[in-house]
Formats: C-alpha cells, structure tokens, sequence
C-alpha cells in the first residue's frame, strides 16, 4: 500500500495561493494609483476664478512667482497654475516664455499625458497671443515650397489644360481625360492670391466651440472657412457666427443626406443658401467615386442660375499638403478637411485664427465635450490622426503661427 499525503490537493501557501495574493496585491495598487490619478486631474480641471470681473481662464491653483515675475517650480517639481494676476502676461515676458518653452519640451504627443499637456497649454493662456512674423514667414515659405496654394490649391483652367489627364490624389492608377465638358467647369485662374487677406478664421466643427460666444469675434475676420456645410443657424450663431466666404463639402455628404443629388436637388440648394455668396469646394478628383457626384454640384447650382462659385480641389496640391505634414508628424489614411482648410489660409491670409478645433473627448479644463458643437458623432476610427494634428497646431501657437482658441472670447 502506497503512502498517501494528507496535503495532497490543498496547495498550502503554494503556487496558486502565492499568485491569487499577488494578484490581489497588484488590483489594490491600481486602485489606489487610480484614485490619486483622478483627485489630482479633478483638481486640475477645476474653473478658475473671475479676476476684476475678467475670465482668466478654466482653472484654480497656487501661484509660485519669483522676484522677476518667472515661475518657481512648485513642490513636486513641476511649474502650477498662475493666478492673481492683474491682465495678459505679454509674450516676451519671463513668464510666457518659459510656459511656451514647457510646451515646445513635448517634443511628440506620447511624451506626456494627456492631462499633462491640457495643464501646460491651459497655463500658457495666461499669455496674451502675438504673432512671430519671423517663425510665419519661415513656415509660409516650406508651405510654398512644397503645396503652392495661390496657384494649386483648386483645379483651373490655367494649371490644367484641356486635353491634358489628371490623376487621382488616392486612385493614383485612374486617369480622367480633362475634355472640354470638363475644362468648362474650372475657373480661368485662382481667384486668391498670396497673403490677401489681413486676419482669416477657420473654423473646425468640434464641441470645444460649444458655448464659445466667439460669434462677433469670428464674423469680424476678413475671410471665413468652415467644414463640410455645419449648422450656422440662430441656434449656434452665437458661438460659432454666420459669415462664410468659403465652405467645403464632402461628397459622401451628399451621396448620405442628399441621395447624390438625383432627386434632393432643392433641399440641397436651400441648405447651401444659409452661406449666402459663399464658394463651395469638393475633392472631386479624390477617387473616382466622388468625381460624379462633385460634378453634379456644379450642374445643380448652373440649373439653378447660381453665382455661387464652386472649385475642386487639385489632387496633386492635396497630396503635396499630405506629404508635408507626414514630416510633421501627422501620418493619416486622410488628413482632416480642418487640416487642409489650415495649411490653404496660411498661404492666402496674414493672419490665421483657430476656432472649434480639438482632438480630445474632454475640453483643456476636464470638462467632458461632444465631438461636435451640434451632434456627438464619432469619425470613422483610423480614418483621420486628429489628436495629431490639434498637437501640431498647439505647437505652431505656441511658436506664433497661429492663434487657437480654445476658451470663450470676450
């Protein structure tokens, strides 16, 4: 008879009982990191207080000035938030540039965590903005270098003669023949020029322009772009203004809402009236899909005895602005309409203003936002790298390119 252990099967403090008490151990730690994780971003995503009756900014914390108005680190290292103040720091002072300097120190977006860059750029809102006419230039110059807008930004008559083929920026194996139905449809030259206007706003769809009150303030730039036709109507003209001078269109807009214009023509008309004189533009020679139901835009507005001008983007400029923002960083099957609208007013306009642009499901503050300032519907994921690019145009603000803004206008 064979001895038998009476421990046999009962795993006393063996490997089994070792690994439920690690795992055990390591849930607790989780926890407990995750509590303090969510007590400090609460508290970094407190609303700050009215200074003098004046909105300074989203949040609360404890100031940490030096003799010559610089910023001391704070207790755990790390420069806080500023208050008490009395008005805008100026851009080249002490303070804003070390605030600009903590943010060009992210030199990729997986640098830190999101709550961490929301801190540093809600910190740098202390700086009252301005425009680095040396870092604009410079960035103008690689824009016209490599994309050329005043004279490829749209599909003419002068950079696409008739009887020549044009190919597609995503199709690069389909080949439309530009015959003379076609040519007709082209404008005999870009109707913009380089630098025309003084101050441009473009205006992206995202939540973060939701109870913005940036209306007036948009209305006043000299020249507006807006995204795929959003609402601009009394519900949201307060936020987000009225005034359109350029507005784009996906196709797919139209294939959706608007069953490609075979029998929607008038309810498609009427919606484009709210742009008043605007010109509408359409990437029709993105792939050979979207060419027939461009085309009918232009058809439909020529039926309707509109002057509204209609222009297609030309795929080659589209791919030139794919190229150069992959070098900075913004890898995507598609950059966003908001990107390319960007890259355009750079080369067109002196001054170039941000509204209603932002990556993230949250606002700087931690306050929960929809995706858009009128509906919570999600892009398709893997489509656009926009968290990316709302990264760049952070960087370029920073640097005086560009003004982004992300809080209310007074």
């Amino acid at each position: 008879m064979g001895y038998a252990d009476p421990s046999s099967g009962k795993d006393i403090l063996g490997n089994r009982s070792l690994c439920f008490i690690f795992i055990c151990a390591f849930g607790l730690v989780t926890l407990l990191q995750q509590i303090l994780y969510g007590k400090n971003y609460i508290k970094s995503a407190q609303q700050f207080s009215r200074l003098k009756g004046d909105e300074t900014g989203n949040w609360t914390g404890p100031v940490n000035f030096s003799d010559d108005g610089s910023l001391k680190p704070a207790r755990n290292g790390r420069k806080r938030y500023l208050e008490n103040y009395d008005g805008s720091f100026e851009y080249n002072s002490t303070t804003c540039r070390e605030l600009r300097q903590e943010i060009m120190d992210v030199k990729v977006l997986t640098m830190v965590k999101t709550s961490e860059l929301f801190e540093r750029w809600r910190n740098l809102q202390v700086c009252r903005w301005e425009q680095s006419k040396e870092e604009t230039s410079n960035f103008k110059m690689s824009l016209s270098r490599c994309c050329n807008a005043p004279s490829f930004l749209f599909t003419t008559k002068r950079n696409t003669p008739a009887g020549t083929k044009l190919r597609y920026e995503v199709d690069t194996s389909g080949i439309l023949p530009i015959t003379t139905e076609v040519f007709k449809m082209f404008p005999d030259d870009m109707p913009y020029s380089k630098s025309q206007y003084k101050k441009c706003a473009v205006i992206g769809n995202g939540g973060i322009i939701k109870n913005s009150k940036c209306g007036k303030e948009i209305d006043s730039a000299d020249f507006v772009f807006r995204c795929n036709i959003p609402p601009i109507n009394e519900k949201y003209s307060a936020d987000v203004g009225t005034k359109t001078d350029l507005v784009t269109i996906n196709p797919s807009i139209i294939t959706e809402r608007f069953q490609k214009l075979e029998k929607w023509r008038r309810p498609f008309y009427e919606v484009l009236q709210n742009y008043e004189n605007s010109s509408v533009v359409l990437p029709a020679f993105y792939n050979t899909r979207n060419t027939d139901v461009s085309f009918r835009v232009k058809y439909m507005l020529d039926d309707f005895d509109s002057q509204r001008g209609v222009f297609f983007f030309h795929p080659q400029y589209l791919l030139n602005v794919q190229r150069f923002w992959a070098v900075q960083g913004v890898r995507a099957k598609r950059l966003s309409s908001g990107l390319m609208l960007v890259t355009a007013a750079l080369e067109m306009c002196e001054e170039v203003h941000l509204y209603g642009f932002w990556a993230f499901p949250m606002n700087p503050s931690g306050i929960f936002i929809t995706h858009h300032y009128y509906d919570n519907v999600k892009p398709r994921p893997g489509f656009h790298a926009m968290p990316h690019e709302i990264f760049n145009f952070i960087h370029m603000h920073t640097r005086g390119i560009i003004n982004v803004h992300t809080g209310q206008c007074t």
